[in-house]
């Protein structure tokens, strides 16, 4: 467990992984991490990097491909998620884990961390997404790619694991010494003001509850579920949905699912779904 000592270090005492994962679709549980990618920082340098593709198990679609240019033949001799992520878990450590977005690669990542039955990280992350928001308001927008050209920071290939946890670490250092070169992690922490700790993109929290089980299965069985909605334009009735994703989200959690009476995936919030059948 972390002593409330560490939080009182000063940031530059502490070690910071920055990383980034590339996908084969939007949300977790419903799609797969293709590739892993991670920078060491430490003592004022980085100190070692990580990187793997990953094999997934259903082939990715020419839609996100042409996002991040991994193509299946590439991934036909990556190692499995088994692998990849125990090698992962090792290279983090005791470190505080830095992300551009940080809930969405959090999201991924704690499932694969589960499904190897190791606990996951004590340390909350940080967002250099939320930081820059803060620190550098007047910045185009708080997207990497505009960032690195707002620091003039050396241009990897956007969309790659690697180029982007380097640069996502490039931009959070910015953030810190914008915040006060001896702050403390308590006072980075305040002023991110959004709480990213691991737990709470815990898959197994949801398998613990009568409802969002059903939910978690729907998605994993790929099978149409019946919820009850309290909200939205039919609130208390019975609707069936396909499961398109869920997402655990500082914001509200959210069952991502196309209406029956409809063709576009929709937003349920966990908190107003009170009942689920498959």
């Amino acid at each position: 467990m972390i002593q409330p000592d560490d939080y009182q270090k000063m940031w530059r005492e502490v070690t910071l992984v920055a990383l980034d994962v590339e996908t084969s679709g939007k949300y977790p549980l419903s799609s797969e991490i293709c590739e892993i990618a991670a920078v060491k920082w430490r003592g004022g340098k980085i100190v070692d990097e990580y990187q793997t593709l990953v094999r997934v198990r259903i082939p990715m679609g020419a839609e996100v491909i042409a996002i991040h240019n991994i193509t299946n033949e590439m991934l036909e001799g990556a190692p499995e998620m088994s692998s990849a992520i125990a090698k992962f878990y090792e290279f983090m450590g005791d470190g505080y884990a830095v992300a551009h977005h940080a809930p969405f690669d959090l999201g991924f990542l704690a499932i694969e961390i589960e499904r190897a039955k190791l606990m996951l990280p004590k340390r909350p992350a940080f967002c250099s997404s939320l930081l820059s928001r803060k620190a550098f308001s007047d910045a185009p927008n708080h997207r990497l790619q505009t960032l690195i050209k707002y620091f003039k920071l050396e241009q990897g290939q956007a969309h790659r694991a690697l180029d982007d946890a380097r640069a996502c670490l490039a931009v959070a250092l910015r953030c810190f010494e914008k915040v006060g070169v001896d702050a403390s992690v308590a006072k980075l922490m305040d002023y991110q003001a959004v709480p990213l700790p691991w737990g709470s993109y815990s898959i197994a929290d949801l398998r613990s509850h009568a409802v969002f089980a059903v939910l978690v299965a729907a998605l994993e069985k790929n099978k149409d579920v019946q919820i009850i909605y309290a909200g939205g334009s039919r609130p208390g009735e019975s609707r069936t949905v396909r499961p398109v994703g869920l997402v655990r989200n500082p914001n509200g959690d959210f069952f991502v699912a196309i209406d029956e009476n409809d063709d576009q995936p929709k937003r349920f919030f966990l908190n107003k779904i009170t009942a689920a059948r498959l």
